[in-house]
């Protein structure tokens, strides 16, 4: 079969989607850890670090930075619940927003979330002026209105994206992590020629003009957008079947949900990945600088690096895991087994080492960044697995293990506060090394023991009829993925 990109030319509905999500998750990372880099240069200097028994091994460490703008005395404890109160707001809207997604579009829910985060982010400065319980209150509003996109996207890939392509099109959210990797260093130059207040400034207007954009351009399936081919349209309807329920309101089957080890595999597994990775893309400018202490330029650009390694290595995996499912070489199943154990599996190893090596600085930075580049081999993992399993309410699915993962992001820098509250030793972030590790180990057996790539049969509801008067589950083995074996749609006129 064709590529939906070559059926009707190189600037299709299809390829305008794929550029915007990437555009659109980069800017959602964005606006999100423009504080991690920002923070640096916020608040007082503190001194008197230690490294117990320990050494920083290279030379040439620079301590002071030349830094414009005013300061805020905000100690450990007070800096680290600014990160985590974001999922405070954050946690409230994951389940609501992938669920008003799959009923009333995710065109609206991502986009007017994305354009109130960027409105927030740049009242961010005037908030810090006012006082801290303001920029409390506004990274509550921010994480209230971000926590609803995450989810919003799966419900979209599902009509638009063919099966056999969507672990590529899910390596479009890891363009997060790229967003993360360009705004780390872009934020460190801002912070150092203009003030730390530019960053909040700049990573807001462009997120107001690509919201702006995203509205006029984007519809939420084929049969809506005004601009498509008949070609690309026939071309994606065919391609996806009759996997989708047109009607949106639809209730969502909880018992069968909540009862599905599946399901439970992604929200577990997710959850366990993100708390690590949210522990290390909060903390790790934080680190760099009291435990390694490199100035605040060296820490934005060595803070991206393992973000720029992650999307690109999340995109090559994704085209991987897509064509071995489409060559049959691995069912859907075992490829996101497979994917999901190296990917949370390597990063528990690599922390156990980060727990002898960290205290070097180029080991600690080569440990990050293959940690958490390996660990974007999940979009040919668990990341879409709500898609092959239940494409109805995938936004749900995801939004229950989103609110896991926000839980776990706030406990995350609530447990890196508490562990190093006038205590920023390396000894402390050995602790927290070895939790990490931990937690990884434990997402990545959750999924191997209980993941699934099989459609589910509470997907239709268990009654489901499809119009060649066979039943959702009729003539299927036990292992078979019922996705993969859906007829083609007749083609529907324009």
């Amino acid at each position: 079969m064709a590529t939906t990109e070559n059926s009707t030319g190189w600037l299709s509905c299809h390829v305008v989607l794929y550029i915007m999500v990437i555009m659109g998750f980069m800017l959602n990372y964005a606006l999100r850890v423009n504080l991690t880099i920002a923070i640096v240069a916020m608040v007082e200097p503190t001194s008197n670090i230690t490294l117990d028994n320990y050494t920083i091994s290279d030379q040439n460490v620079t301590m002071e930075t030349p830094i414009n703008g005013d300061r805020f005395v905000w100690d450990a404890f007070q800096q680290n619940l600014l990160h985590g109160c974001f999922y405070w707001g954050y946690i409230l809207t994951e389940i609501p927003g992938g669920r008003m997604a799959e009923v009333f579009g995710a065109k609206r829910v991502f986009g007017y979330s994305m354009l109130a985060a960027s409105l927030l982010t740049l009242l961010t400065p005037a908030a810090a002026y006012i006082s801290y319980v303001a920029v409390i209150v506004l990274r509550v509003l921010l994480g209230f209105f971000l926590g609803a996109t995450w989810p919003a996207i799966l419900p979209l890939a599902a009509r638009w994206i063919p099966p056999m392509e969507r672990s590529k099109f899910m390596s479009n959210m890891m363009a997060s992590s790229l967003g993360a990797a360009i705004t780390m260093p872009i934020c460190g130059f801002l912070i150092s020629t203009i003030g730390w207040e530019s960053v909040f400034y700049f990573t807001g207007v462009i997120g107001l003009l690509w919201s702006i954009l995203w509205l006029l351009v984007i519809f939420d399936s084929p049969a809506q957008h005004p601009r498509i081919s008949l070609e690309e349209r026939n071309h994606i309807e065919k391609a996806i079947g009759n996997t989708i329920n047109n009607k949106s309101h639809s209730d969502v089957p909880w018992r069968a949900m909540l009862t599905s080890g599946p399901v439970w595999a992604i929200i577990i597994t997710h959850g366990m990945s993100v708390f690590g990775y949210f522990t290390v893309i909060t903390q790790l400018p934080t680190y760099m600088k009291t435990i390694l202490h490199f100035d605040i330029k060296s820490n934005g650009i060595l803070s991206s690096l393992p973000y720029l390694g992650k999307y690109f290595f999340a995109l090559s995996m994704a085209l991987f895991a897509d064509y071995l499912r489409k060559s049959e070489r691995l069912s859907t199943t075992a490829t996101r087994k497979i994917f999901t154990t190296f990917a949370v599996g390597m990063p528990s190893i690599l922390m156990v080492v980060q727990v002898f090596c960290g205290y070097n600085r180029v080991w600690s930075v080569a440990i990050f960044t293959l940690a958490l580049t390996l660990n974007g081999a999940v979009t040919g993992g668990y990341l879409g697995n709500g898609l092959d399993i239940a494409p109805n309410y995938s936004g749900t699915i995801f939004g229950m293990a989103n609110t896991l993962s926000s839980l776990g992001g706030f406990l995350s820098s609530y447990m890196v506060g508490t562990l190093t509250f006038e205590n920023q030793t390396y000894g402390q972030w050995q602790i927290i090394f070895w939790i990490l590790a931990g937690t990884y180990f434990c997402g990545a057996v959750t999924f191997l023991l209980f993941g699934s790539g099989n459609l589910q049969p509470w997907n239709s509801g268990n009654n489901a009829v499809h119009a060649n008067g066979k039943s959702a589950t009729n003539g299927m083995s036990k292992g078979d993925n019922y996705e993969e074996q859906i007829p083609l749609r007749e083609k529907i006129p324009a």
